[in-house]
């Protein structure tokens, strides 16, 4: 079972920097990410959400493909790439998986305007060492589904960069 965790920041950046981490800590595997969206409050008041996976882009790669094989099987692979394409991208802009967009849209909602909120689906994790590399960036948690213990512990680590930081 996975777990959500969001973490709101104080920019675009900073959110994208601790993703950064996050993925970098993946590649160790010392945690197995699902999913990693940020969701920015923008100047009009509206949410922008930058995926880790641009589902329209990857529907119309492999559409062109589909589209180029099927083209040459009936001599013309330039209109079945365009078709392919075509399909692939409106598909791909249809699909959604992992965290629910609407679900990002309506939490971040409350977020003021230029903040950003990470959203992070979690398969495993060893919690101590990610918590390790996390905490100097701060954040405040916005959610989680983590066990009572866990979410504690998540929040006394970001707390304690928040607290240092003054003092330095």
């Amino acid at each position: 079972m996975s777990d959500l965790v969001a973490i709101v920041y104080p920019s675009e950046a900073k959110a994208e920097e601790v993703r950064q981490r996050l993925l970098k800590l993946q590649k160790e595997y010392l945690i197995t990410i699902s999913d990693a969206v940020i969701a920015v409050k923008t100047e009009s008041g509206g949410i922008k959400l930058n995926q880790l996976v641009n589902t329209t882009a990857m529907g119309a790669m492999t559409g062109s493909f589909w589209g180029l094989l099927i083209g040459v099987i009936f001599l013309n692979p330039i209109l079945g790439v365009a078709i392919g394409a075509a399909s692939g991208a409106l598909g791909g802009a249809l699909s959604d998986f992992g965290i629910d967009d609407a679900f990002m849209k309506q939490l971040a909602g409350s977020l003021h305007t230029g903040n950003a909120a990470l959203f992070v689906l979690i398969k495993n994790m060893t919690a101590d060492k990610v918590l390790k590399e996390i905490k100097d960036a701060g954040g405040t948690v916005l959610k989680t589904s983590l066990d009572d213990a866990k979410e504690q512990a998540l929040r006394d680590a970001l707390a304690s960069a928040a607290a240092e930081r003054p003092a330095a």
